[in-house]
C-alpha cells in the first residue's frame, strides 16, 4: 500500500485524512474494482475531471494543474483510470475497449455527483479521444468539456506524423526506430535513446529530458503497456495499423457535441494543431486556443498561454442549469 492509498476509504466515500482522495467501485464484465480519484478545491458550480492520456499513463502529469486552477476557483479531480496509477490493475485484456471506459467514466461521474450543472470534462490526449466519445453519449450531463491535445481522427493523426514528422527527423535515426519496431525490439533501450533526442524533445516536451519536471517524469515511468500497446500499439510514431484505435475517426460527429468544448493545439504537438482548429470550427459551441511555443505537454512548455486560455474558457462558460443526473 503506498502512502497515497493509506487513508482511502474503500467504500467509496471520500475520507477527510486522505486530502480530497477517494476510491470509486466500477463495475465491469470481469467483476466490479476500484479507481483512485483525489479532488482538490470546492467549488459547487465548476467541477472539472481530468482524463489522462496513454492509454495506460497516470495523473501525475497532470499536477501542473496545481498551479493555476486553485487561484482559478477551480474544483477538479485527479483520475486514475482502470488499470493506470493508484487504481486496481486487473490482468484482464478484454477490458481494454473504448466503449468499457466510457462507461466507466459515467460511474464515476455518478459517483463523485457531477451533473449538468457544474461539470466540465478536461481529456489530454488519449484522454481527448475518451472526453469526445463520452460527450457524444452522454452530453446531457455536461456544462462543458475540454479537448487538448488531441485530434479527433486516428488515421489522420498517424497520416500528420508519417507526412510531416517523420520527414523533418534524422533519417538515418528515423530508418534504425523503424527497423526496432520491425523486429519488436522497443524494448532495447536504444529505442528511447533514439527517439528522446529526436522525438520527444521536439514534440512531446520542449526541453531536455533530463530537466523534465518531476510530474511528467513520473506519468512516463507509470504508464501500464498492457494496457498502451494493445490500444495504442508498440510504436511512438503514430498509431500500429492493428491498434484498437488505428481507425476511431470522429470528425463528421462532431457536429453532435453542442456543449461549449474548447479545443487546445500547440505548434510543435504530435497532433496536427491545423487539424484541431477545424475541430474547433465544426462543434457548434467550439472555442480554438493555440500554444505557439508548446508540443504534446504545452502545459508545462506554453504553460502561460495554456493556463490563461482554460481558465478564461472555464470562467466564461454559460451559468450552469439545474438538470436531474
Amino acid at each position: 500500500m503506498s502512502a497515497t492509498d493509506r487513508y482511502l476509504d474503500y467504500s467509496g466515500r471520500e475520507d477527510r485524512r486522505s486530502g480530497g482522495a477517494r476510491r470509486v467501485p466500477v463495475d465491469t464484465p470481469c467483476g466490479r474494482f476500484t479507481v483512485w480519484t483525489k479532488r482538490i478545491g470546492h467549488n459547487p458550480e465548476l467541477k472539472v475531471l481530468l482524463l489522462h492520456g496513454g492509454p495506460g499513463s497516470t495523473h501525475e502529469y497532470l499536477e501542473a494543474c496545481d498551479s493555476y486552477l486553485p487561484a482559478a476557483g477551480v474544483e477538479y479531480y485527479y483520475y486514475d483510470q482502470l488499470g493506470s496509477g493508484f487504481s486496481d490493475q486487473p490482468d484482464e485484456p478484454s477490458l481494454w475497449e473504448l466503449d468499457r471506459f466510457v462507461d466507466e467514466v459515467e460511474q464515476v461521474r455518478r459517483a463523485l455527483g457531477l451533473g449538468r450543472e457544474n461539470f466540465v470534462l478536461y481529456g489530454q490526449s488519449w484522454g481527448g479521444i475518451l472526453a469526445i466519445e463520452y460527450a457524444l453519449a452522454h452530453q446531457q450531463h455536461l456544462r462543458g468539456l475540454v479537448i487538448s491535445n488531441m485530434m479527433a481522427s486516428a488515421p489522420a493523426y498517424t497520416a500528420y506524423v508519417e507526412r510531416v514528422l517523420m520527414p523533418a527527423m534524422d533519417q538515418g535515426v528515423l530508418a534504425e526506430v523503424k527497423a526496432l519496431e520491425a523486429a519488436g525490439d522497443i524494448e532495447n533501450p536504444r529505442y528511447m535513446e533514439l527517439l528522446m533526442p529526436h522525438y520527444y524533445e521536439h514534440h512531446t516536451l520542449r526541453m531536455p529530458a533530463e530537466s523534465w519536471p518531476d510530474p511528467v517524469q513520473r506519468g512516463f515511468a507509470h504508464i501500464n503497456p498492457k494496457i498502451y500497446v494493445p490500444m495504442q500499439g508498440p510504436s511512438e510514431l503514430g498509431m500500429s495499423a492493428d491498434a484498437k484505435l488505428a481507425h476511431w475517426d470522429r470528425v463528421d460527429d462532431l457536429q453532435r457535441i453542442e456543449v461549449p468544448t474548447l479545443v487546445i493545439g500547440a505548434r510543435y504537438d504530435t497532433m496536427d494543431p491545423a487539424h484541431m482548429e477545424m475541430m474547433a470550427s465544426r462543434l457548434p459551441n467550439g472555442r480554438y486556443l493555440y500554444c505557439p511555443n508548446g508540443s504534446h505537454l504545452a502545459m508545462y512548455d506554453d504553460q502561460e498561454t495554456y493556463f490563461a486560455g482554460l481558465t478564461d474558457f472555464l470562467g466564461s462558460l454559460p451559468a450552469p442549469r439545474t438538470a436531474a443526473r
